[in-house]
């Protein structure tokens, strides 16, 4: 059986933090709040997974309340999605997620992002697609006071 799963994730900007999106450091950028390191992309495609396999949403796994989980690294969070899903029988097909930023530019940073991210859930990098967009000025992401992202994972179950 064929299962698709979408994930959304914002946070806003948040001084003295560093910037993470897909496990890719962005120097001299302004970082996200976040309980985790806020990597808005890898929470987003987190939660596509999850939803793929009708396992709850990141919040369920990971809560904000547990401290263990203050400044966590969520590449790490999604190699445990990856193994609670092959635990319950289910195969990533493939990711497709999109960054919404006014700032920083993020198209340098995709290739990188893509392996980082196919390694983290054991797939091929060709299985993982990665784009970028701005909202044109428009909303709290073009007064660039935070970043975006959607994910849409299609698994396989058993």
């Amino acid at each position: 059986m064929i299962r698709v799963g979408q994930g959304f994730d914002t946070h806003p900007f948040e001084a003295d933090r560093r910037l993470i999106l897909g496990g890719v450091f962005f120097a001299g950028e302004t970082g996200l709040a976040g309980h985790s390191d806020g990597d808005t992309l890898t929470h987003a495609i987190i939660d596509a997974l999850l939803g793929a396999a009708a396992l709850g949403d990141i919040g369920t796994h990971f809560p904000s309340s547990d401290e263990e989980l203050h400044d966590s690294d969520s590449i790490a969070l999604l190699k445990r999605v990856t193994k609670l899903l092959t635990a319950a029988g289910h195969s990533i097909i493939n990711v497709d997620a999109t960054v919404i930023a006014q700032r920083p530019r993020v198209a340098p940073q995709v290739a990188e992002m893509r392996t980082k991210l196919a390694m983290a859930m054991g797939i091929d990098i060709g299985r993982v697609s990665i784009k970028a967009t701005t909202t044109d000025g428009l909303g709290a992401i073009g007064r660039a006071e935070g970043i975006a992202a959607q994910a849409v994972a299609l698994i396989e179950a058993s």
